[in-house]
């Protein structure tokens, strides 16, 4: 790791935490589908800081989540947990942003933003010891 490379992933870390913060604006708002892609945004955001570390970056999401669950999850650096929840904020959030019909419920909307929370604090955990 070098300077350049910690400086991205602190960027990128903090633009996770601030999209994380949106997601709770929204989510006080009763903007489900909203807080839902910004929820797996978050998410989304906080494993590119991971991957910044390592100088590693993919021009297509799936690309960098599999390379995460593969490097990451599978080898236990980050719990089974988190690549579930990756997975759900996913699936829920391509649901919400592109079904014409899609109505984001709280409770489900609640679980979304819970998932993000945990993986962007476990990762800012992760980040913060490197």
């Amino acid at each position: 790791m070098n300077d350049k490379s910690r400086e991205l992933c602190d960027y990128r870390m903090q633009n996770a935490e601030e999209t994380l913060e949106t997601a709770c604006d929204c989510m006080n708002n009763r903007r489900y589908k909203d807080c839902i892609n910004r929820c797996y945004y978050a998410a989304f955001y906080a494993i590119k800081a991971v991957l910044a570390l390592e100088r590693k970056d993919f021009k297509r999401h799936k690309d960098a989540v599999a390379y995460f669950n593969q490097n990451y999850v599978a080898k236990e650096i980050f719990p089974k947990s988190i690549g579930k929840a990756l997975g759900r904020l996913k699936r829920k959030r391509e649901a919400s942003d592109y079904d014409d019909f899609y109505v984001a419920s709280y409770e489900e909307t609640m679980e979304q933003l819970e998932y993000a929370k945990e993986i962007v604090t476990e990762i800012r955990k992760y980040v913060s010891n490197i």
